[in-house]
Order: structure tokens, then sequence, then C-alpha cells
């Protein structure tokens, strides 16, 4: 049986590590320029020539971004840009727009090039299009439902990359024009503001500061809201569809979000290939913990309907508080970072990349001077006496 490759999001250095520590077989990133999260952390040249040492070492796979749709006055920056990006050996380039395809096979032809979702591939014809000028890989438009899926899989000899998890976009695969009208933020370009998030009531201009409500039913007027994806019950269908990679959206999501949702499909994908798939309690109670909005299986049984939207509100919800992440080893335990406020004695949760989740008291708290702590504080660094665990692991509590 195929076994599909685990494509998980790097929005900062600390999250490419969360990712293949829980799993990836794959990160996607991007540099400063030419991508679609220009508010994820990113990474400047050096960091992500760091990158691609610290994965090629583990024989892992890095992708750069560089799908916004550019204007004439770009074109020469995003070439230089690839240039430079050779000397550094990216596995690929994700691109969306024909002229940056052209550039990239013309700079660094060595590199292979994936076709962004932003491209809206929604067909074999499609897929056959890119690959026949040299795309190695094309990941299609979620809009793609799974039997139409299954006949370009079967159709083609170009590799199919798909979105199996995360947020979804109101528009077709993310060519939004809402939020550079109301913000002036260019999702094209990678600044979207989320303005389909926003709670809308209606304005007559004649009537200054008179607001109606918007309202398709009693439950709210987020009409633009979609939930997020989830097709953890079809990993099994996918591997046998012959789909190359399996896609994880969240470069703007944390740690938490990257390591335990990557765990969850490393495991999903690993039992797909045995035969007999079914889905574990603990995979959905893992996805359910991390900041996310309720799940919809979206266009994969065909249409989207009104069962894919979130009409009450457009905040997320989240299962677990995260504590603190596991940084290493040290004499007296463990050194960790700490993300909430926590205390000694408190019983929490230990989640390590192995996707064990054991409950733990904790124990003596040190600050790196060496002075006891009677409770953590964001962003500090401590030492937590007495506790064994690998680094990258998570220390969380259920709410």
């Amino acid at each position: 049986m195929n076994k599909p490759e685990l494509l998980a999001p790097a929005g900062s250095f600390e999250k490419l590590v969360a990712a293949e520590r829980f799993g990836a077989d794959a990160v996607y990133l991007a540099g400063e320029g030419f991508g679609l999260r220009v508010r994820a952390s990113n990474f400047d040249f050096a960091q992500m020539e760091e990158a691609f040492q610290y994965l090629h070492k583990r024989e892992k796979k890095g992708y750069v971004t560089v799908n916004a749709f550019l204007k004439t006055g770009e074109l020469e920056g995003v070439r230089e840009y690839i240039g430079e990006l050779k000397s550094i050996r990216p596995d690929a380039l994700i691109v969306s727009d024909p002229g940056v395809f052209r550039i990239a096979r013309e700079v660094a032809p060595e590199i292979p090039v994936h076709i962004s979702t932003q491209a809206n591939v929604t067909n074999l014809s499609a897929v056959e299009f890119w690959h026949s000028l040299g795309a190695e890989r094309v990941i299609l438009a979620r809009e793609v439902a799974g039997d139409e899926l299954k006949h370009i899989c079967a159709n083609t000899k170009c590799e199919i990359e798909v979105f199996v998890h995360g947020a979804m976009c109101i528009s077709m695969s993310g060519r939004c024009l809402i939020s550079n009208y109301m913000t002036g933020r260019d999702a094209n370009a990678g600044d979207c503001a989320q303005s389909c998030r926003w709670n809308y009531s209606l304005v007559e201009e004649t009537r200054d500061g008179q607001y109606f409500p918007v309202e398709e039913d009693e439950r709210g007027t987020y009409f633009y809201n979609s939930k997020d994806l989830c097709l953890i019950e079809h990993v099994g269908e996918l591997a046998d569809m012959g789909v190359k990679s399996l896609k994880i959206e969240g470069r703007m999501k944390s740690v938490m979000y990257v390591s335990a949702v990557t765990g969850v499909y490393r495991q999903a994908i690993d039992e797909a290939v045995k035969g007999g798939y079914e889905v574990k309690d603990d995979w959905m109670r893992h996805l359910t913990s991390v900041s996310h909005r309720e799940y919809t299986e979206a266009f994969y049984n065909g249409r989207a309907d009104e069962t894919s939207m979130k009409y009450g509100t457009s905040s997320y919800v989240r299962g677990c508080d995260f504590l603190a992440l596991v940084e290493g080893e040290h004499e007296e335990g463990v050194l960790i970072d700490a993300k909430a406020k926590f205390a000694p004695e408190e019983k929490v949760m230990l989640l390590t990349p192995d996707m064990n989740e054991t409950e733990i008291t904790v124990g003596g708290l040190l600050a790196m001077n060496g002075i006891a702590e009677i409770n953590t504080k964001p962003g500090m660094k401590y030492i937590l006496k007495g506790l064994k665990a690998p680094a990258g692991s998570l220390l969380r509590r259920y709410v």
C-alpha cells in the first residue's frame, strides 16, 4: 500500500522542530517574502539555512512557499530570491503564480516545483497541464471531492497532495478580496485579516449609527465563517487512492497545535498502511484538545453545505491549556519553557512525542539561577525537578 507523506506546518523554527519530533516526514515554511503567511514568524535566510541543515540531517524534507500572486515590479525580486534559495537546497518550491513557476524553472531547474492550492486545481486536466510543464506535485484545491480525488490519482503520474486538517477559507481555495477591501491587507499577498470571521450588520448609508442585524437564523450572523477541516476518518481511503502527501494547515498556530495534530496524523498514517483502518478515540481527544473551530469534512463527500459553517461565533475552542514545553534534560529534572501559570503539586498531563499521555504531579520549580519558585510565569524558563521526559514533550491541563 502507498504510504503518504505527512506534511506539517512550520511557521517558526520552534514549530519546525516540534513537527519533526512528533513524526512529520516533511514541513513547509516561508522566507520573509513572497509567501502567503506574512504574519507568521517565518525565516530569514540564515534561519532557513539552519532549518534545512536540521531537516536534512534527520532525513526529513522541507518545502519553501513562494505562492503569493505577484505584480510585475516584484518579479525581479522573486528571481533573486529563488536564486539565493539554490544554495540551501530546499526539497521543493510551492508556487501558484504561473510567472513565478516560469522563473523557478529558469533560475533553479534542479529544485522540484509543487503547485499550490492557491492555483485552484480542481480537475485532472489541470493536473496534467501543470505536470506537462514540469511540476512534480499538485496540491489540489479543497473543493475536490473524494470520488474526484480517487479518479485523479488513478489517472495521473503527477504526485497529488491534499489538505486533511486545519482552517478553511470561505472563498475558492483562498482567492479572496474581502480582507483587501475591508482593511487594505491583501490575502493574495499573504496578509489576510480574516474578515470572513467578523460579525456583520446591515447599514443604510443615510441612517448614520443604525445597525440592523443580518441573521440567517437565531444562532447569529457569521455567515462567512467556515468550520475547520478534519479528514481523520478518511486517512485509510486516501492512502488506498495513492495520495502522495497529507497536509496539515497551521503555520500561524501554536507549538501545541503543531505537535498534537502532527502526532495524531502520524499514528493514523502508520495504522492505515497496516490495513483495517479505524479512528481511535485518543486521536479525536487530541484533535479537540488544541485550538480549533468545530470540524467538518467539507467537500470530501460532495458539496459543502450549511453544516460546514459555524454560525454562532468566530472564536476558537480548545480542550487544553498549554502549560510548558520540555526543552531538554537537566541533572535535577528537565528544562522547560513555560507557556502559562502552574505550580508545584498540581496534577497536569504530560504528552510525549510518541503520543503517550500520562498524568503527573508537578515537582519543585527552580528559576535558572537556582532559586525555588512558587509558580511559573509565561515566557520564562525553569528547571522542573524530578521529571524525566524527552525534549519536545508538552505539559498540558485539560479544561
